[in-house]
């Protein structure tokens, strides 16, 4: 009886340490896939108010420029 319980025990027990080293490596690489997920939001980010500043600072010079037209003309 104790040889059909190893028999049994020990495939089931390589089948789990085999699965567990494909999880592991399926857990790493979602790891590194949502890492780098994460780097790129951040990156968008920084473009976004990159661009927020530019167009701000676009609208500043244009309100300037209409400005110093307006006194020109008066």
């Amino acid at each position: 009886m104790v040889h059909i319980s190893v028999r049994f025990v020990l495939p089931v027990l390589a089948i789990g340490a085999c699965a567990g080293c494909g999880l592991a490596g399926t857990t790493a690489a979602t790891g590194a896939g949502a890492a780098a997920e994460v780097q790129e939001a951040q990156q968008a980010k920084q473009t976004e108010d990159r661009v927020k500043r530019e167009v701000e600072q676009a609208q500043q010079a244009a309100a300037r420029q209409r400005a110093a037209a307006d006194s020109q003309d008066k």
